[in-house]
Protein backbone atom coordinates (compact mmCIF):
# COMPACT_ATOMS: atom_id res chain seq x y z
CA UNK A 1 0.00 0.00 0.00
CA UNK A 2 0.91 3.47 -0.33
CA UNK A 3 2.78 5.77 2.24
CA UNK A 4 0.76 8.36 4.39
CA UNK A 5 3.22 10.73 4.27
CA UNK A 6 3.94 10.26 0.57
CA UNK A 7 0.45 10.80 0.12
CA UNK A 8 -0.14 14.29 2.10
CA UNK A 9 3.36 15.11 0.22
CA UNK A 10 3.24 14.04 -3.52
CA UNK A 11 -1.48 14.06 -3.05
CA UNK A 12 -1.77 16.14 -6.63
CA UNK A 13 0.84 14.18 -8.42
CA UNK A 14 -0.69 10.78 -7.19
CA UNK A 15 -3.87 11.77 -8.81
CA UNK A 16 -2.97 12.99 -12.15
CA UNK A 17 -0.44 9.43 -11.63
CA UNK A 18 -3.60 7.28 -11.06
CA UNK A 19 -5.54 8.66 -13.92
CA UNK A 20 -3.74 6.34 -15.66
CA UNK A 21 -5.19 3.39 -14.38
CA UNK A 22 -8.72 4.89 -14.79
CA UNK A 23 -8.82 5.51 -10.70
CA UNK A 24 -10.25 8.68 -9.20
CA UNK A 25 -8.29 9.47 -6.48
CA UNK A 26 -8.91 12.75 -5.45
CA UNK A 27 -11.66 12.09 -2.49
CA UNK A 28 -10.04 9.26 -1.32
CA UNK A 29 -6.82 11.07 -1.07
CA UNK A 30 -8.15 13.83 0.89
CA UNK A 31 -9.68 11.21 3.12
CA UNK A 32 -7.06 9.81 3.84
CA UNK A 33 -5.04 12.63 4.65
CA UNK A 34 -8.28 13.86 6.92
CA UNK A 35 -7.80 10.94 8.28
CA UNK A 36 -4.34 10.57 9.27
CA UNK A 37 -4.93 14.01 10.66
CA UNK A 38 -7.10 12.69 12.84
CA UNK A 39 -5.23 9.86 13.80
CA UNK A 40 -2.15 12.21 14.52
CA UNK A 41 -4.31 14.39 16.58
CA UNK A 42 -6.27 11.62 18.65
CA UNK A 43 -2.39 10.11 19.35
CA UNK A 44 -1.39 13.39 20.79
CA UNK A 45 -4.23 13.85 22.84
CA UNK A 46 -4.09 10.46 24.25
CA UNK A 47 -0.54 10.72 25.18
CA UNK A 48 -1.18 14.10 26.95
CA UNK A 49 -4.07 12.71 29.08
CA UNK A 50 -2.39 9.54 30.30
CA UNK A 51 0.99 11.64 31.34
CA UNK A 52 -1.76 14.09 33.10
CA UNK A 53 -3.26 10.73 34.58
CA UNK A 54 0.29 9.62 35.44
CA UNK A 55 1.40 12.90 37.11
CA UNK A 56 -2.41 12.89 38.73
CA UNK A 57 -2.11 9.38 40.13
CA UNK A 58 2.05 10.09 41.69
CA UNK A 59 0.09 13.34 43.56
CA UNK A 60 -2.40 11.48 44.56
CA UNK A 61 -0.62 8.94 46.08
CA UNK A 62 1.86 11.06 48.32
CA UNK A 63 -1.31 13.08 49.41
CA UNK A 64 -2.77 9.69 50.74
CA UNK A 65 0.83 8.71 52.26
CA UNK A 66 1.31 12.44 54.00
CA UNK A 67 -2.35 11.76 55.05
CA UNK A 68 -4.10 14.80 52.95
CA UNK A 69 -7.12 12.64 52.46
CA UNK A 70 -9.40 15.52 51.10
CA UNK A 71 -6.87 17.09 48.72
CA UNK A 72 -6.38 13.19 47.19
CA UNK A 73 -10.17 12.98 46.85
CA UNK A 74 -10.72 16.39 45.03
CA UNK A 75 -7.49 14.84 42.83
CA UNK A 76 -9.18 11.68 42.42
CA UNK A 77 -12.51 13.26 40.65
CA UNK A 78 -10.47 15.05 38.09
CA UNK A 79 -8.76 11.63 37.81
CA UNK A 80 -11.93 9.99 36.64
CA UNK A 81 -13.09 12.84 34.77
CA UNK A 82 -9.49 12.06 32.80
CA UNK A 83 -9.90 8.18 32.68
CA UNK A 84 -13.65 9.14 30.62
CA UNK A 85 -11.96 11.05 28.53
CA UNK A 86 -8.85 8.10 28.07
CA UNK A 87 -11.94 6.15 27.33
CA UNK A 88 -12.58 7.84 24.40
CA UNK A 89 -10.28 8.25 22.71
CA UNK A 90 -8.84 4.97 23.30
CA UNK A 91 -12.29 3.54 21.60
CA UNK A 92 -11.78 6.20 18.78
CA UNK A 93 -8.51 5.39 17.87
CA UNK A 94 -8.67 1.68 16.72
CA UNK A 95 -11.13 2.59 14.25
CA UNK A 96 -9.60 5.64 12.86
CA UNK A 97 -6.86 3.29 12.29
CA UNK A 98 -8.77 0.70 10.76
CA UNK A 99 -10.95 2.79 8.28
CA UNK A 100 -7.33 4.45 6.91
CA UNK A 101 -5.86 0.78 6.64
CA UNK A 102 -8.88 0.21 4.82
CA UNK A 103 -8.87 3.21 2.32
CA UNK A 104 -4.99 2.73 1.41
CA UNK A 105 -5.77 -1.14 0.83
CA UNK A 106 -8.07 -0.07 -1.99
CA UNK A 107 -5.88 2.51 -3.31
CA UNK A 108 -3.71 0.80 -6.67
CA UNK A 109 -0.08 1.69 -6.97
CA UNK A 110 0.96 4.51 -8.44
CA UNK A 111 2.25 3.35 -11.80
CA UNK A 112 5.90 3.98 -13.01
CA UNK A 113 6.54 7.41 -15.60
CA UNK A 114 6.93 4.81 -18.31
CA UNK A 115 3.73 3.29 -18.36
CA UNK A 116 1.67 4.29 -20.91
CA UNK A 117 -1.76 5.22 -21.16
CA UNK A 118 -4.72 2.76 -22.37
CA UNK A 119 -7.77 1.19 -21.14
CA UNK A 120 -7.85 -2.33 -21.77
CA UNK A 121 -4.94 -4.62 -23.11
CA UNK A 122 -4.76 -3.22 -26.72
CA UNK A 123 -3.10 -0.04 -25.55
CA UNK A 124 -0.19 -2.66 -24.48
CA UNK A 125 3.21 -0.99 -25.84
CA UNK A 126 5.36 -3.73 -27.20
CA UNK A 127 8.82 -3.32 -26.58
CA UNK A 128 11.12 -6.15 -27.77
CA UNK A 129 10.54 -9.09 -30.24
CA UNK A 130 12.55 -11.77 -30.70
CA UNK A 131 12.24 -14.94 -33.06
CA UNK A 132 11.02 -15.97 -36.84
CA UNK A 133 7.71 -17.83 -36.83
CA UNK A 134 8.18 -20.93 -38.16
CA UNK A 135 6.20 -21.83 -41.20
CA UNK A 136 4.35 -25.22 -40.16
CA UNK A 137 3.25 -28.19 -42.30
CA UNK A 138 0.33 -28.77 -43.95
CA UNK A 139 -2.31 -30.37 -41.81
CA UNK A 140 -0.69 -29.08 -38.52
CA UNK A 141 -2.28 -29.19 -35.44
CA UNK A 142 -3.62 -26.94 -32.33
CA UNK A 143 -2.02 -28.16 -28.95
CA UNK A 144 -4.55 -29.63 -27.60
CA UNK A 145 -5.12 -32.02 -30.64
CA UNK A 146 -1.23 -32.62 -30.54
CA UNK A 147 -1.77 -33.87 -26.86
CA UNK A 148 -4.60 -36.35 -28.06
CA UNK A 149 -2.75 -37.63 -30.97
CA UNK A 150 0.59 -38.30 -29.23
CA UNK A 151 -1.17 -38.94 -25.35
CA UNK A 152 0.81 -36.71 -23.59
CA UNK A 153 -1.91 -34.50 -22.01
CA UNK A 154 -5.80 -36.11 -21.18
CA UNK A 155 -7.97 -33.26 -20.57
CA UNK A 156 -10.83 -35.68 -20.23
CA UNK A 157 -9.42 -37.80 -17.56
CA UNK A 158 -8.85 -34.44 -15.76
CA UNK A 159 -12.59 -33.45 -15.94
CA UNK A 160 -13.25 -37.07 -14.59
CA UNK A 161 -11.11 -36.75 -11.15
CA UNK A 162 -11.86 -33.20 -10.59
CA UNK A 163 -13.22 -30.49 -13.00
CA UNK A 164 -12.36 -28.48 -16.44
CA UNK A 165 -9.01 -26.83 -16.39
CA UNK A 166 -7.05 -30.05 -14.45
CA UNK A 167 -5.68 -31.68 -16.66
CA UNK A 168 -3.63 -34.97 -16.73
CA UNK A 169 -0.31 -35.27 -18.01
CA UNK A 170 0.89 -38.90 -19.48
CA UNK A 171 4.26 -40.46 -20.34
CA UNK A 172 6.45 -38.10 -22.25
CA UNK A 173 4.05 -35.41 -21.69
CA UNK A 174 4.39 -36.23 -17.84
CA UNK A 175 8.58 -36.34 -18.51
CA UNK A 176 8.43 -32.83 -20.53
CA UNK A 177 6.62 -30.86 -18.12
CA UNK A 178 9.23 -32.16 -15.48
CA UNK A 179 12.28 -31.31 -17.99
CA UNK A 180 10.86 -27.83 -18.00
CA UNK A 181 10.61 -27.30 -14.51
CA UNK A 182 14.38 -28.63 -13.68
CA UNK A 183 14.82 -26.42 -16.56
CA UNK A 184 14.12 -23.27 -15.06
CA UNK A 185 15.08 -23.71 -11.80
CA UNK A 186 19.06 -24.55 -12.92
CA UNK A 187 18.75 -21.34 -15.10
CA UNK A 188 17.49 -19.55 -12.04
CA UNK A 189 19.97 -20.68 -9.52
CA UNK A 190 22.99 -20.32 -11.88
CA UNK A 191 22.00 -16.79 -12.08
CA UNK A 192 21.92 -16.56 -7.88
CA UNK A 193 18.43 -16.86 -6.58
CA UNK A 194 18.12 -19.62 -3.89
CA UNK A 195 15.91 -22.19 -4.62
CA UNK A 196 12.97 -22.53 -2.06
CA UNK A 197 10.27 -25.10 -1.44
CA UNK A 198 6.95 -23.52 -0.05
CA UNK A 199 3.57 -24.18 1.18
CA UNK A 200 0.85 -24.18 -1.36
CA UNK A 201 -1.45 -23.01 1.07
CA UNK A 202 -1.29 -19.13 2.78
CA UNK A 203 -3.12 -17.39 5.45
CA UNK A 204 -5.13 -14.02 4.75
CA UNK A 205 -1.79 -12.42 6.05
CA UNK A 206 0.31 -13.51 3.66
CA UNK A 207 -2.59 -12.62 1.40
CA UNK A 208 -2.70 -9.06 2.36
CA UNK A 209 0.93 -8.62 2.41
CA UNK A 210 1.60 -9.46 -1.58
CA UNK A 211 -2.05 -7.74 -2.61
CA UNK A 212 -3.88 -10.93 -3.42
CA UNK A 213 -6.34 -9.46 -0.58
CA UNK A 214 -8.24 -7.72 -0.86
CA UNK A 215 -8.97 -7.61 -4.70
CA UNK A 216 -8.60 -10.77 -5.69
CA UNK A 217 -10.46 -12.88 -3.33
CA UNK A 218 -12.58 -14.00 -5.92
CA UNK A 219 -10.42 -15.66 -7.58
CA UNK A 220 -8.19 -17.71 -4.41
CA UNK A 221 -9.75 -20.85 -4.01
CA UNK A 222 -10.55 -20.47 0.09
CA UNK A 223 -10.79 -22.85 2.70
CA UNK A 224 -13.01 -21.67 4.96
CA UNK A 225 -12.62 -24.05 8.02
CA UNK A 226 -9.40 -23.06 8.61
CA UNK A 227 -8.90 -19.64 6.87
CA UNK A 228 -6.37 -21.14 4.28
CA UNK A 229 -5.79 -19.58 0.57
CA UNK A 230 -4.32 -22.27 -2.06
CA UNK A 231 -2.08 -19.72 -3.75
CA UNK A 232 -2.65 -18.10 -7.16
CA UNK A 233 1.50 -18.21 -7.43
CA UNK A 234 4.71 -18.39 -5.38
CA UNK A 235 5.21 -15.15 -5.29
CA UNK A 236 2.75 -14.79 -2.17
CA UNK A 237 4.30 -17.50 0.01
CA UNK A 238 7.67 -16.78 -1.25
CA UNK A 239 7.73 -13.09 -0.41
CA UNK A 240 6.01 -13.22 2.41
CA UNK A 241 9.16 -15.09 3.67
CA UNK A 242 10.11 -11.66 4.41
CA UNK A 243 6.88 -10.11 6.08
CA UNK A 244 7.75 -7.99 9.39
CA UNK A 245 11.77 -8.86 8.60
CA UNK A 246 13.90 -5.98 9.43
CA UNK A 247 17.09 -7.00 7.01
CA UNK A 248 20.69 -5.65 6.63
CA UNK A 249 21.49 -3.18 4.28
CA UNK A 250 24.28 -5.98 3.62
CA UNK A 251 21.67 -8.71 2.88
CA UNK A 252 20.54 -6.89 0.11
CA UNK A 253 19.59 -7.98 -2.81
CA UNK A 254 17.68 -11.36 -1.84
CA UNK A 255 17.26 -12.97 -4.76
CA UNK A 256 14.66 -16.08 -4.19
CA UNK A 257 13.44 -18.90 -6.92
CA UNK A 258 10.77 -21.55 -6.35
CA UNK A 259 8.56 -24.02 -8.49
CA UNK A 260 4.56 -24.56 -7.15
CA UNK A 261 1.42 -25.46 -8.55
CA UNK A 262 -0.48 -22.26 -9.02
CA UNK A 263 -4.24 -22.51 -8.40
CA UNK A 264 -6.76 -20.07 -9.40
CA UNK A 265 -10.58 -20.02 -10.25
CA UNK A 266 -10.28 -17.59 -13.27
CA UNK A 267 -14.28 -17.28 -12.78
CA UNK A 268 -15.55 -15.50 -15.91
CA UNK A 269 -13.34 -17.30 -18.51
CA UNK A 270 -14.97 -18.86 -21.21
CA UNK A 271 -14.62 -19.14 -25.14
CA UNK A 272 -11.75 -20.95 -27.94
CA UNK A 273 -9.12 -19.12 -26.08
CA UNK A 274 -9.27 -21.38 -23.22
CA UNK A 275 -9.00 -24.19 -24.74
CA UNK A 276 -6.10 -27.07 -23.61
CA UNK A 277 -3.48 -25.04 -21.71
CA UNK A 278 -4.44 -21.64 -22.81
CA UNK A 279 -6.24 -21.41 -19.25
CA UNK A 280 -6.09 -23.90 -16.27
CA UNK A 281 -7.34 -23.90 -12.74
CA UNK A 282 -4.04 -25.70 -11.96
CA UNK A 283 -0.83 -25.30 -13.34
CA UNK A 284 2.83 -25.45 -12.68
CA UNK A 285 4.65 -22.33 -12.46
CA UNK A 286 8.81 -21.15 -11.46
CA UNK A 287 8.86 -18.01 -9.95
CA UNK A 288 11.43 -15.57 -9.23
CA UNK A 289 11.42 -12.81 -6.43
CA UNK A 290 14.22 -10.30 -5.22
CA UNK A 291 14.27 -7.69 -2.55
CA UNK A 292 16.27 -4.99 -3.38
CA UNK A 293 17.50 -1.41 -1.97
CA UNK A 294 14.96 1.36 -4.04
CA UNK A 295 17.67 2.66 -5.72
CA UNK A 296 18.63 -0.65 -7.46
CA UNK A 297 15.21 -2.06 -8.45
CA UNK A 298 14.61 -0.69 -11.82
CA UNK A 299 18.31 -2.19 -12.79
CA UNK A 300 17.31 -5.13 -11.27
CA UNK A 301 14.06 -5.26 -13.12
CA UNK A 302 15.90 -5.06 -16.08
CA UNK A 303 17.90 -7.68 -15.17
CA UNK A 304 15.18 -10.03 -14.44
CA UNK A 305 13.68 -9.17 -18.16
CA UNK A 306 16.86 -10.00 -19.85
CA UNK A 307 17.03 -13.08 -17.81
CA UNK A 308 13.54 -14.63 -19.26
CA UNK A 309 14.48 -13.60 -22.26
CA UNK A 310 17.80 -15.55 -22.13
CA UNK A 311 15.54 -18.85 -21.31
CA UNK A 312 13.38 -18.58 -24.18
CA UNK A 313 16.25 -17.56 -26.68
CA UNK A 314 17.43 -21.04 -25.34
CA UNK A 315 14.06 -22.79 -26.09
CA UNK A 316 14.07 -20.82 -29.70
CA UNK A 317 10.75 -19.46 -29.86
CA UNK A 318 9.47 -16.61 -31.26
CA UNK A 319 8.23 -13.96 -28.72
CA UNK A 320 7.58 -10.38 -27.52
CA UNK A 321 7.74 -8.31 -24.59
CA UNK A 322 5.05 -5.85 -23.85
CA UNK A 323 4.61 -3.08 -21.29
CA UNK A 324 1.69 -2.94 -19.71
CA UNK A 325 -0.88 0.45 -20.12
CA UNK A 326 -2.42 1.86 -17.02
CA UNK A 327 -5.51 -0.31 -17.45
CA UNK A 328 -4.13 -3.63 -17.82
CA UNK A 329 -1.30 -2.91 -15.04
CA UNK A 330 -2.04 -5.33 -11.87
CA UNK A 331 -2.90 -3.61 -9.15
CA UNK A 332 0.27 -3.72 -6.87
CA UNK A 333 2.53 -3.48 -9.48
CA UNK A 334 4.38 0.32 -11.00
CA UNK A 335 5.77 -1.10 -14.03
CA UNK A 336 4.89 -4.61 -15.53
CA UNK A 337 6.84 -6.28 -19.11
CA UNK A 338 4.40 -9.34 -19.99
CA UNK A 339 5.97 -11.83 -22.12
CA UNK A 340 3.73 -13.42 -25.05
CA UNK A 341 5.22 -16.55 -26.72
CA UNK A 342 3.74 -16.97 -30.40
CA UNK A 343 1.54 -20.21 -31.05
CA UNK A 344 1.31 -20.66 -34.62
CA UNK A 345 -1.23 -23.68 -34.65
CA UNK A 346 -3.33 -20.81 -32.76
CA UNK A 347 -2.29 -18.03 -35.05
CA UNK A 348 -1.89 -16.03 -31.41
CA UNK A 349 0.37 -14.65 -28.73
CA UNK A 350 0.26 -16.30 -25.58
CA UNK A 351 1.41 -14.76 -22.65
CA UNK A 352 3.64 -16.60 -20.49
CA UNK A 353 5.41 -14.55 -18.17
CA UNK A 354 4.68 -11.60 -16.44
CA UNK A 355 7.96 -9.43 -14.47
CA UNK A 356 7.21 -6.50 -11.94
CA UNK A 357 8.36 -4.14 -9.72
CA UNK A 358 6.20 -3.13 -6.67
CA UNK A 359 9.04 -0.64 -5.24
CA UNK A 360 7.76 -0.41 -1.94
CA UNK A 361 3.92 -0.81 -2.62
CA UNK A 362 4.32 -4.16 -1.12
CA UNK A 363 7.01 -3.89 1.16
CA UNK A 364 4.80 -1.34 3.28
CA UNK A 365 1.85 -4.25 3.83
CA UNK A 366 4.27 -6.55 4.66
CA UNK A 367 6.15 -4.37 6.94
CA UNK A 368 9.61 -5.19 4.97
CA UNK A 369 12.64 -2.67 6.11
CA UNK A 370 16.24 -2.74 6.06
CA UNK A 371 18.65 -0.47 8.25
CA UNK A 372 20.22 1.77 5.89
CA UNK A 373 24.31 2.46 6.62
CA UNK A 374 22.82 5.53 8.91
CA UNK A 375 20.79 3.36 11.10
CA UNK A 376 17.74 4.41 9.59
CA UNK A 377 14.94 1.77 9.17
CA UNK A 378 13.79 1.93 4.91
CA UNK A 379 10.88 0.03 2.87
CA UNK A 380 12.61 -2.14 0.72
CA UNK A 381 11.55 -2.65 -2.69
CA UNK A 382 9.84 -6.00 -4.26
CA UNK A 383 9.64 -7.82 -7.52
CA UNK A 384 8.84 -10.76 -8.80
CA UNK A 385 8.75 -12.91 -12.38
CA UNK A 386 7.44 -15.82 -14.12
CA UNK A 387 10.41 -17.79 -15.24
CA UNK A 388 8.31 -19.38 -16.41
CA UNK A 389 4.61 -20.26 -16.15
CA UNK A 390 4.64 -23.84 -17.97
CA UNK A 391 0.89 -24.33 -19.69
CA UNK A 392 2.13 -21.81 -22.45
CA UNK A 393 5.44 -22.87 -22.93
CA UNK A 394 4.42 -26.02 -23.40
CA UNK A 395 1.45 -25.37 -25.89
CA UNK A 396 4.09 -23.19 -28.11
CA UNK A 397 6.77 -26.22 -27.87
CA UNK A 398 4.10 -28.94 -29.12
CA UNK A 399 2.52 -26.65 -32.03
CA UNK A 400 5.98 -24.83 -32.82
CA UNK A 401 7.79 -28.02 -32.97
CA UNK A 402 5.47 -30.15 -34.91
CA UNK A 403 6.58 -31.97 -37.98
CA UNK A 404 4.93 -34.97 -39.71
CA UNK A 405 7.22 -37.08 -37.92
CA UNK A 406 6.15 -36.04 -34.70
CA UNK A 407 6.96 -33.40 -31.79
CA UNK A 408 10.54 -31.93 -31.91
CA UNK A 409 12.25 -31.20 -28.53
CA UNK A 410 13.85 -27.97 -27.87
CA UNK A 411 18.00 -29.04 -28.16
CA UNK A 412 18.37 -27.42 -24.64
CA UNK A 413 15.72 -29.63 -22.58
CA UNK A 414 16.72 -33.29 -24.66
CA UNK A 415 19.53 -33.54 -21.17
CA UNK A 416 16.13 -32.72 -18.93
CA UNK A 417 13.72 -35.09 -20.85
CA UNK A 418 15.70 -38.15 -21.78
CA UNK A 419 14.17 -38.25 -25.35
CA UNK A 420 14.79 -35.99 -28.75
CA UNK A 421 10.74 -36.58 -29.67
CA UNK A 422 7.51 -37.28 -28.95
CA UNK A 423 6.20 -39.61 -32.03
Amino acid sequence: MLVVQQIIENKEKYIQALIKRNFDATSILEKIINLDEERRTTQSQLDTIKAEANKLNKEIGILFKNGEQQKAGILREKASQIKDSTNTLENRLPKVKEELTELLYSIPNIPHDSVPNGQTDEDNEEVFREGSIPVLEEGSLPHWELAKKYNIIDFELGVKITGAGFPVYKGKGARLQRGLINYFLDKNTAAGYQEYQVPHLVNEASGFGTGQLPDKEGQMYHDAADDLYLIPTAEVPVTNIFRDELVTEKALPICCTAYTPCFRREAGSYGAHVRGLNRLHQFDKVEIVRVEKPENSYQALDGMVNHVKEILNELKLPYRILRLCGGDIGFTSALTYDFEVFSTAQDRWLEISSVSNFESYQANRLKLRYKDVNGKNQLAHTLNGSSLALPRVLAGILENYQTSKGIKIPEVLIPYCGFEWID
